[in-house]
């Protein structure tokens, strides 16, 4: 990771801008029914970066509790997803649509949720594929989220 690498982003009307040091630990496609709707995108990709690496420089993001494990950050004047954050995380997922080049991060590693992948879209190629989150515990949690979801 080259440590002097900044990255900005921000939202759609400029209110909210950040920038992010160095390379993401990894990139991912969430396919999950909240990341989905909150986008109005199908494919939502995000990059994951620790805190200290990621700076707020105008703005201040809404914050919405989407679940018992997460908040989502936004834009209240655009509506632009900007962030997703696990609570206790010491990461937060940034929504690449927001940055100013995406093309400058990697290609996702990552397919979550593929459970709700619209079945005409194909599996990604060089992403390792998980039905529901990459680890037992999230799995758990966000399942029965994905049920109350899929529900309404």
């Amino acid at each position: 990771m080259t440590t002097g690498e900044i990255h900005g982003g921000g939202c759609l009307c400029g209110a909210i801008r950040y920038s992010l040091k160095g390379q993401p630990s990894h990139a991912t496609v969430c396919y999950c029914t909240q990341c989905q709707k909150q986008t109005g995108s199908l494919v939502p990709a995000m990059v994951t970066y620790e805190l200290e690496n990621v700076e707020l420089l105008a703005g201040t993001p809404a914050v919405f509790r989407s679940s018992t494990i997460a908040t989502r950050q936004f834009c209240d004047r655009c509506g632009s997803t900007l962030f997703w954050r696990g609570d206790g995380r010491t990461e937060v997922d940034i929504f690449m649509g927001t940055l100013d080049d995406p093309s400058t991060m990697p290609a996702p590693s990552l397919e979550l949720w593929t459970t709700h992948r619209a079945k005409w879209l194909a599996h990604l190629d060089g992403t390792e594929s998980h039905e529901t989150s990459q680890t037992p515990d999230e799995t758990d949690q966000r399942a029965a989220l994905a049920a109350r979801d899929i529900s309404r």
